[in-house]
Parts: C-alpha cells; structure tokens; sequence
C-alpha cells in the first residue's frame, strides 16, 4: 500500500516526510503532466503485481470490491464536487477478447462507493495500438498521441465538470495523458487520474 509523502501529479512515493505541501517526483517535473492531481492505491510489484495480472489476465472478478475499497482512500485528494467518474476504455476487439475491461470495473465499484455519478463509455479508443510493452517513455507517448477520445454522445456528461480517470496501472503516464486530453476536448473543467497500481523504477 502506498502512503506517506507521494508525487502529487502521478502518486509514487517519494523519501521524506509528508508535510502537507504538495511536490512532484523527477518524472512528472521534467515531464509535466496535462491533469492536476494523481494518485495510486499500491506499488505494482510482489503481491499487488498479481493481484493486478489476476484481475487483468485472470477474471479475479472478485478481486474488484477489495481493490475500490483501496481506491477510495488513495481518491481522497483527487475528489471534486460533481465529480463524474471514467475508466480508460478498451478498443472493441481487446475487449471482446477479455470480456470485461477491469478499468471499468474498478472504477464502476468506486464510483458506488464514494457515491459518484459513473459513465463506463465516456471514453473510446477507436484504434487498436498494440501493447506498450518493451517501449521507452518517449515511445509510449507518441504511440498514444490522439489514441483516446471523447464519446461523441457523452461529451456534454463531462462539459465544466470535474473529472476521475481510473485505470489497473500506471506505467508512464502515457495513457492517462491521452485520456486527459479527450476529455478537455469535451470541456472538461479539471481533471485528475487514479491507478490501482503504480510501476516505480526503484520499487
């Protein structure tokens, strides 16, 4: 579980002691993030790391209640009045292969949870990219550039409002930076992500 002093744009944790002031890890100041705040709920690596390839790989549907109980207290800082709750959708194809997008499920459980409004569609991926693994940061980000957009019937659900991206896992940033820009192209009025897991290069 993560606590203590966190980057207060992508949530992995840093060394010190938490003081109440808000600071960024290496990764975020030298690449500035394009939504307000992050935060992740574990480390992925050991226990969380299967607990995450269970739910993704495995249909450890079951694993969703736990897991949005986990979320909800690493959310505190990111919650807004109003505030619509999405996942980072899946292109069509990954998931009638998968059956289920565990992004989706995660963040439909929270959303009951905190008592939020839920859209599981807000979101589209219309191009299937591939997987990022293996990739460089650079690389990842142009392979998601323009990969994310608004749902043309649901833009005006998140129009001037504030708005919660869920996904399993943060690597780079990447993903939930395109996710970020399709929804300002909506008029969001702010936004900030949320990760069950977040990958740290000295975890």
């Amino acid at each position: 579980m993560i606590g203590g002093l966190v980057c207060d744009s992508c949530g992995v944790p840093l060394p010190g002691p938490y003081d109440g002031q808000a600071v960024e890890c290496d990764d975020c100041m030298q690449t500035p993030r394009p939504w307000g705040q992050g935060r992740a709920a574990l480390i992925y690596k050991d226990n969380a790391r299967r607990l995450v390839l269970g739910l993704k790989h495995g249909d450890r549907q079951d694993l969703v209640s736990p897991a949005a109980k986990w979320l909800a207290l690493a959310a505190k800082p990111l919650l807004r009045p109003n505030m619509i709750v999405a996942p980072i959708p899946l292109h069509r194809l990954r998931l009638l292969r998968r059956r289920y997008n565990q992004a989706a499920l995660l963040a439909q459980a929270l959303a009951r949870h905190l008592n939020l409004d839920f859209c599981p569609d807000l979101l589209v991926r219309p191009h299937q990219r591939g997987s990022m693994d293996g990739l460089t940061q650079e690389e990842r980000f142009e392979k998601m550039e323009n990969a994310i957009r608004p749902h043309t019937s649901r833009m005006h659900k998140m129009a001037a409002r504030p708005v919660l991206l869920v996904d399993d896992v943060m690597t780079s940033g990447a993903t939930f930076a395109a996710a970020t820009e399709a929804c300002f192209k909506a008029r969001a009025r702010e936004v900030n992500v949320l990760a069950l897991a977040r990958v740290a290069k000295d975890a």
